[in-house]
């Protein structure tokens, strides 16, 4: 069954929260949250960023993502990238891409100034 602009809309608000509850339990910092849905030629709706401080932590923050998506919303990405190496993991939801960097990583692509005409929401850190 297809579901309506109005009930996409909603789930996708489920899936960001729940991917952002996935980062906040690992302590992943300075998450942002880009909204492409209005740019012409955007290969997804939304970007999440995030940071780590260490490659365990970049790949503990993953983790807890998938397990958070997979377990409250039975949803799994279409795609993974960056899991050997934890440095820049690439998490594919379809209509939401989630980002999680290396700190130093992150400054290097600085994904939030190639996509500076999409709406950009920051989450404050929880400490």
């Amino acid at each position: 069954m297809l579901k309506s602009v109005e009930e996409k809309d909603v789930s996708t608000k489920i899936l960001i929260d729940s991917i952002i509850d996935g980062i906040q339990d690992i302590k992943g910092k300075d998450i942002v949250v880009l909204d492409l849905s209005h740019l012409p030629n955007a290969v997804t709706d939304y970007f999440i960023i995030c940071s780590g401080d260490s490659n365990t932590q970049v790949e503990g923050i993953c983790n807890s993502v998938l397990k958070k998506t997979s377990k409250e919303l039975k949803e799994k990405p279409w795609h993974k990238e960056g899991m050997n190496n934890s440095e820049w993991i690439l998490l594919d939801y379809v209509n939401v891409v989630v980002h999680i960097f290396y700190r130093n990583i992150r400054e290097f692509y600085n994904l939030e100034d190639l996509w500076a005409d999409a709406q950009r929401q920051d989450i404050p850190n929880l400490d």
